[in-house]
């Protein structure tokens, strides 16, 4: 039972990390546009902030999932 809970522990951190790892690059790209369409959407400077601390949560909990189990 304890081999389940790990692998899905791990399974579940690494689908964090690399989701993490997007959003973050999403928001990174949409600052640096300039006010230009990124993936069909406008998204200014200020509104780039909230993607990439979403980003760095997921980044930080799928890296201590993995970490820890």
């Amino acid at each position: 039972m304890d081999n389940n809970n790990t692998n899905f522990r791990r399974f579940f951190g690494a689908t964090l990390t690399i989701l993490g790892v997007v959003v973050v690059l999403f928001a990174l790209v949409a600052f640096l546009s300039e006010g230009r369409a990124v993936l069909g959407m406008h998204v200014s400077k200020a509104e780039s902030t909230a993607p990439f601390i979403v980003g760095m949560i997921f980044l930080v909990t799928g890296v201590n999932l993995i970490r820890e189990s």
